[in-house]
C-alpha cells in the first residue's frame, strides 16, 4: 500500500505547475505540489524570466541616462555596483517566491520539497530534499516539470569559462569581452545585459538574421540598435572550434563562403535552447508516450495517454513561454475539476525584452506568407507618434494583420520601447474577433505608445490621422 495519498500531485512548481495546483485547491480539490525548491516559482522566478527582467531594467536605466545627454540632461560619475545589483537582483526573487509559498499555505496546499519518479501509473516514488523516499498515490497528475538550456558539441572545450542563462544571471564576474552563441531572444536579451554593463559583447547566429521566425521589419529595428552597443553581430556563421587559452577561449568561426576565422574571448555564453524535462520522470512505467523533441503527447486537454495524467508547459511542446503554461495548468486544473473545457488559444502572445522590445501576437507577416494567406499589413511608423518623440524613441513601428475581405484582425506586431505591455491589446482584439475598424473607433489616451495600435488600424482604411496613406485597391 501507498504511504501517503492525494487527489492532484503536481509534479513542478514553475509558473504553469503552481497555477495549476492553485486553482485545483481553489477548486475543492486536495492537492500535492511536488518540487525540490522552497517556494514555488520554478526556472521562471528563480533562473529566467524575473532575474533577467530585473537586470534587463536596470541595463535600460543606463541607456536612457547615456541617451539622455541628447536631451541636455549630462550625468557624471556613473558606477555600476554589480554586488549590490546582484543582491537586488535576488530580493525580487526572494519576495516574489516567498510570497507564493505563502499562498501555498493560505490555500493548505500540501507543497512536498523533493523529487518524484512514476513507479506507475497510479502511483509516484517521491524523494524529500532531506529525507527517505516514500510513495504517493494519486487520483490525478499534472507534470509540469519545464525546460533546461542545451549547448552545442563545440563549446564544450570551454570547460569553466562556458555559462548558460542559469550562469549568466548570476553576474558572478562581468567580462571584459563575451561571446553569446545563438542570436535568438536568450541570446539578444542576456547579450543586451553584459553589453550595458561594460562587456564587448559579440552575438553568433547560423541563420542569416537575429531571432529567426519573427517579421523582419521588426527585427531590423532592434538590429540597428544592437548594432550600435555590441560589438559584432556575426550572422550565416557557426561555431566550428573552441580552443582554452592562458588569455581565454580561442573560437574559430565558419562563415557562409568565406574561410575560418579566429577571435579571442574571456567567455562564452550558450543560448542555443532548450530541451523538456521528459526524463528520469519514470513515463516508461506508464503509458504516457513521448515525440522525437522529447515533448509529452497530449491532446486539446492536456491529457496524456493516461487520461488522468496531464501535462503542461514547456515539457509539453512549443511555444516555451511561462504564460503559455500558466494557461494551460489552469486548463489542467478544470479539466480534472469535470469541466468541459479545452486548450484553444486565438493567440499567445511573445516578447523580446530587448531595446527596443518586440512583441508579436497572432498570425505574423512571415507565417502569411509561409502558408500562402493573403493578408493586407498596415504599419504605423513611431516616428508620427507624440509619446514616441517625447521619449527620444521614434524608430519604433506598429503593425496590424488583417483579413481583408472581412477587416477581422489576425496578427499584431509591435517593436518600439514598451511594445511587450502593448501588445496585450493585440491579444484581446484576436481572442474576441475584433475588426481592424474596431480598434480604430476604440478611443486611446493621449498622448502614448498605445495610440500607435489605433493609427495602424485606421491605416487599414487610409484613414489614419497622423500619416498620409490612401487605402490600396484590391
Amino acid at each position: 500500500m501507498p504511504d501517503k495519498s492525494t487527489q492532484v500531485a503536481v509534479i513542478g512548481a514553475g509558473p504553469g505547475g503552481y497555477a495549476a495546483a492553485f486553482l485545483a485547491a481553489d477548486l475543492g480539490m486536495d492537492v500535492s505540489l511536488i518540487d525540490p525548491e522552497a517556494n514555488p516559482g520554478g526556472v521562471c522566478l528563480y533562473r529566467g524570466c524575473i532575474p533577467s527582467k530585473a537586470l534587463l531594467h536596470a541595463a535600460q536605466v543606463l541607456t536612457d541616462i547615456k541617451d539622455a545627454g541628447e536631451w541636455g540632461l549630462s550625468v557624471s560619475g556613473l558606477k555600476v555596483d554589480h554586488d549590490k545589483l546582484r543582491e537586488w537582483k535576488n530580493s525580487i526573487v526572494s519576495k516574489l517566491t516567498g510570497g507564493l509559498g505563502q499562498l501555498v499555505k493560505q490555500r493548505k496546499i500540501s507543497h512536498l520539497r523533493a523529487r518524484a519518479v512514476f513507479s506507475d501509473s497510479r502511483t509516484l516514488e517521491v524523494t524529500p530534499v532531506d529525507g527517505e523516499t516514500y510513495t504517493l498515490a494519486f487520483e490525478n497528475a499534472i507534470i509540469a516539470t519545464g525546460s533546461r538550456p542545451i549547448t552545442i558539441p563545440p563549446l564544450d572545450a570551454a570547460s569553466n569559462r562556458l555559462i548558460n542563462s542559469t550562469g549568466a544571471l548570476e553576474l558572478e564576474s562581468i567580462p571584459k569581452n563575451l561571446l553569446v552563441v545563438g542570436g535568438g531572444y536568450i541570446g539578444a536579451e542576456l547579450g543586451s545585459v553584459y553589453a550595458a554593463l561594460g562587456s564587448k559583447v559579440t552575438i553568433v547566429e547560423m541563420t542569416a538574421g537575429l531571432l529567426p521566425g519573427v517579421d523582419r521589419d521588426l527585427v531590423r529595428i532592434l538590429k540597428k540598435r544592437l548594432d550600435e552597443s555590441l560589438e559584432a553581430i556575426l550572422l550565416n556563421t557557426t561555431v566550428k572550434e573552441v580552443q582554452p587559452q592562458k588569455n581565454g577561449l580561442k573560437v574559430v568561426f565558419q562563415s557562409d563562403g568565406k574561410d575560418p576565422e579566429t577571435r579571442v574571448f574571456e567567455r562564452i555564453l550558450s543560448s542555443v535552447g532548450r530541451r523538456p524535462n521528459s526524463e528520469d520522470l519514470g513515463l516508461e512505467h506508464t503509458a504516457i508516450k513521448i515525440n522525437e523533441q522529447g515533448f509529452i503527447q497530449i491532446d486539446n486537454q492536456r491529457r496524456t495517454s493516461e487520461k488522468h495524467i496531464l501535462a503542461i508547459g514547456d515539457v509539453a511542446g512549443e511555444p516555451m513561454l511561462a504564460h503559455k503554461a500558466t494557461h494551460e495548468g489552469r486548463v489542467a486544473a478544470e479539466v480534472i475539476a469535470g469541466r468541459d473545457v479545452i486548450y484553444e488559444p486565438s493567440a499567445i502572445p511573445a516578447v523580446v525584452f530587448t531595446d527596443p522590445e518586440i512583441a508579436w501576437a497572432g498570425l505574423s507577416e512571415t507565417e502569411a506568407k509561409a502558408q500562402g494567406k493573403t493578408v493586407q499589413v498596415s504599419r504605423f511608423p513611431w516616428g508620427a507618434s507624440g509619446r514616441a518623440a517625447t521619449l527620444g524613441r521614434s524608430e519604433g513601428l506598429t503593425k496590424v494583420i488583417v483579413e481583408p475581405e472581412t477587416d477581422t484582425v489576425l496578427g499584431v506586431g509591435i517593436v518600439g520601447p514598451g511594445a511587450g505591455e502593448m501588445i496585450a491589446e493585440g491579444v484581446l482584439a484576436i481572442e474576441m474577433g475584433a475588426k481592424a475598424v474596431d480598434l480604430g473607433l476604440t478611443i486611446h489616451p493621449h498622448p502614448t505608445l498605445s495610440e500607435t495600435i489605433m493609427e495602424a488600424a485606421d491605416a487599414v482604411h487610409g484613414t489614419s490621422t497622423h500619416i498620409y496613406r490612401p487605402k490600396r485597391k484590391r
